[in-house]
């Protein structure tokens, strides 16, 4: 059973013998990863790099894949979404890539996934990694489902004490989370590599400390590539310092920023505040801040982990920082709210930024004479409506190459 974060997950003894959990897994990967009772043995409770080795060998199949994909479609059409970046499309089962292809071949597709290849933490050799990956690209990619790039996990999640913080936890003192993929110079070769294929890395990085690392990275990969354009996305940005504000948008790469996360939510904000202290958790999650720096913001929503996939809800989320108050019971408050964005900033986040984002300005991300005609169309005027008017709009149609996909 997976925790809703996806970066933990429990398994009763079965489950735990099934999967080679014993002393001495526990040993090899340490046990912050993988927990254990007094006697050493492990207590079913594991995160990070465990997790991301035993969910893929869950009994799937390629068919299963492929009914996945098609519902997802489904799903995604219905919320008004054109295209989407798939932020490691083969994370969760290896024969995800294929799957998509052949629902390609098939004429099935008619969402457009732009992926990112996961790689393992500290890749043994990036160099080969960028290899296998362009070749995926040249075998696998078409007009619906496109190869763009690497996806690694720098850290975890600061609920599960694995994001990696610039500070210790202080309920934790002398640990500051979980380290996974820390080695500098293969983070820099892989980069490099990409940057030679014409692809870009993605990189899960939730916490303060693994995005200063990121950024080190690639101001390195910078002065040797030449390439100050390579649109390398940092996704997440839970804790995020000024100065790597700066650094964020002076090395062109891309936040990739929650807006949809950014309420006080009850029981994880008081969790954030016990972890990270008041000053940082009020704090969090910074997106105004990244526009004034200049740099090209793009929303997220996680999907699947965070199951909201919502354009009225992201526009109203990064606005008022904080959900309609018919949701959730209006159990949730405002946080930082110095990080509001315009209606227009959001717009952008969603479309013509994310379009850089996948290297696809030039096809997607505004309607204009030339470009595919992909669009969606409300019952509200997003930019002029009362924004808890906003918050109900409804979806009238989805557009995709000039046909429609979805309508109500």
């Amino acid at each position: 059973m997976q925790t809703g974060g996806g970066h933990s997950m429990l398994l009763n003894t079965k489950a735990m013998e099934w999967a080679g959990v014993d002393a001495a897994y526990a040993k090899k990967w340490g046990y912050d990863l993988v927990h254990v009772d007094k006697d050493g043995e492990p207590d079913g409770y594991i995160c990070e790099g465990p997790v991301f080795e035993i969910a893929p060998k869950l009994p799937t199949t390629k068919d299963d894949i492929k009914e996945y994909l098609l519902a997802w479609q489904d799903m995604a059409l219905s919320s008004g979404f054109t295209a989407v970046g798939d932020a490691g499309a083969n994370v969760l089962h290896k024969d995800v890539p294929q799957a998509y292809q052949e629902l390609e071949e098939e004429g099935k597709l008619k969402l457009r996934t732009y992926a990112y290849i996961y790689v393992t933490d500290n890749i043994a050799d990036p160099k080969a990694e960028i290899a296998h990956i362009a070749a995926e690209r040249a075998g696998k990619s078409g007009e619906y489902f496109h190869i763009i790039g690497a996806k690694a996990f720098l850290d975890g999640v600061t609920e599960a004490h694995t994001g990696w913080q610039n500070q210790d936890y202080l309920d934790q003192p002398g640990y500051h989370g979980n380290e996974r993929f820390n080695d500098h110079d293969k983070m820099v070769q892989l980069l490099v590599e990409a940057d030679k294929e014409g692809m870009s890395v993605h990189v899960h990085s939730e916490g303060g400390g693994a995005t200063h690392y990121m950024l080190g990275c690639i101001e390195d990969a910078e002065k040797i590539t030449g390439n100050l354009d390579q649109r390398n996305v940092l996704a997440h940005l839970h804790f995020v310092t000024d100065e790597d504000v700066r650094r964020m948008a002076a090395t062109g790469s891309v936040p990739a920023v929650p807006p949809l996360w950014t309420c006080k939510a009850p029981g994880l904000y008081e969790q954030e505040v016990a972890y990270m202290g008041q000053k940082l958790a009020d704090e969090a999650y910074p997106i105004k801040s990244f526009y004034d720096a200049g740099a090209n913001v793009v929303f997220h929503s996680d999907y699947p982990v965070s199951p909201m996939l919502d354009i009225k809800l992201s526009i109203y989320t990064a606005e008022k920082r904080d959900y309609p108050k018919a949701a959730f019971g209006g159990a949730t408050s405002p946080r930082n709210l110095k990080e509001s964005v315009t209606r227009l900033q959001s717009l952008r986040a969603m479309t013509v930024n994310v379009a850089l984002q996948f290297h696809q300005e030039h096809r997607l991300g505004s309607i204009e004479f030339g470009k595919i005609a992909n669009m969606t169309v409300f019952d509200c005027d997003f930019l002029h409506d009362d924004i808890e008017k906003v918050a109900q709009a409804n979806l009238i149609a989805t557009i995709v190459d000039g046909e429609e996909v979805y309508k109500v």
